[in-house]
């Protein structure tokens, strides 16, 4: 593609790089300049114009961006008509977004004319939501160019996987110190998170904080209530593999996959499985709404996407989260923070 000055005489055809305004003509930025335009400019005292000229093998900057797109499209995502060189796929159900990073970054070191933008990997999304664009950044690219793009962009790059697992159940573990008001407040925080995957608590029990009850507890839970995933809420929080959530799981008859996680909030979760029904051993922040470690592997497991402790463990770039209301200045030492609440209490002994 040629970029310029061109004299306006000869300036029909071309694409105007700028908006120009003269007289009674408007030339839009992009625009093809028509013959009418170009004398009009003319006439109004204009001589040069800036423009863009295709050469042999471009291809313009909407058809760039649709075909890229189209590439990059995996399942439950839909591309919208390009305009001004950009292409947006957007969610077509609700889920969690899919994608292979490795690939974004090959198609990006392309070349500079070529840009890709997503939603961050495994984000929740809803449907109608835009997940991706494709912007090509001049008015056309070679087609070379863009012929490695879309080669760098086979397969389904980009998909969302849909939310499968709908029937949650929950066990909260009871303590002299843990007040019922607290857990009813983490049932509703719960099925608040629950409402946009589709998913809702289809039965709750609360029982003594003991391995025995806990094991019990998640044998009736997905024996007889039919859970397709458990949350154990524990009065107090898991501190070690041994200790009270952990040994219920495996008393149960299920496995403790992962403990703790480099998220803050969120370190003291548990992942595990009884049969292949998820269990999470949930951290104290995921009493509060605010958005924390729990809620990554909550949606990952909703959508039915194996979770494992390599995934865990790759949490931890971006995993120092805001802080939330219930954990004020949790990371404050010293003498300063002496005087504050305990931030970590939930997290610790709840």
């Amino acid at each position: 593609m040629r970029f310029g000055t061109v004299p306006v005489a000869d300036s029909a055809g071309l694409i105007s790089a700028h908006t120009v305004r003269r007289a009674d003509i408007t030339l839009r930025k992009g625009a093809v300049i028509a013959a009418e335009a170009a004398a009009g400019l003319a006439r109004a005292g204009l001589s040069e114009i800036v423009a863009a000229t295709l050469e042999p093998g471009d291809v313009g900057e909407d058809a760039a961006a649709a075909r890229l797109a189209a590439r990059l499209r995996g399942p439950n995502l839909r591309v919208e008509a390009p305009f001004t060189g950009r292409s947006n796929l957007f969610a077509e159900t609700a889920g969690v977004l899919t994608l292979d990073p490795a690939r974004i970054d090959a198609v990006n070191a392309v070349d500079e004319a070529v840009t890709v933008a997503t939603l961050p990997r495994f984000r929740p999304v809803v449907e109608g939501e835009m997940v991706a664009t494709v912007k090509i950044i001049p008015y056309a690219v070679p087609g070379a160019v863009l012929a490695r793009a879309c080669a760098a962009a086979e397969g389904d790059v980009l998909a969302v996987v849909p939310y499968r697992r709908r029937r949650v159940a929950v066990v909260s573990t009871r303590l002299p110190s843990l007040k019922e008001t607290t857990i009813d407040k983490t049932l509703r925080a719960l099925a608040d998170r629950l409402a946009p995957a589709g998913a809702a608590i289809v039965a709750e029990t609360r029982v003594p904080h003991a391995a025995a009850s806990v094991a019990a507890s998640l044998a009736e839970m997905i024996d007889r209530a039919g859970a397709d995933l458990v949350v154990v809420f524990g009065a107090s929080a898991i501190a070690d593999r041994r200790d009270v959530i952990p040994a219920g799981i495996a008393e149960a008859g299920g496995r403790v996959d992962h403990l703790g996680m480099p998220v803050d909030p969120g370190n003291l979760l548990l992942v595990g499985a009884r049969g292949g029904v998820p269990v999470i051993g949930a951290p104290g922040c995921a009493r509060s709404p605010k958005e924390n470690g729990f809620d990554w592997i909550l949606h990952r497991l909703l959508a039915d996407l194996t979770v494992t402790r390599a995934d865990i463990v790759a949490l931890g770039v971006g995993g120092l989260l805001m802080e939330i209301v219930s954990r004020p200045q949790p990371r404050a030492g010293g003498a300063a923070a002496a005087d504050e609440p305990d931030p970590g209490a939930e997290d610790r002994h709840a």
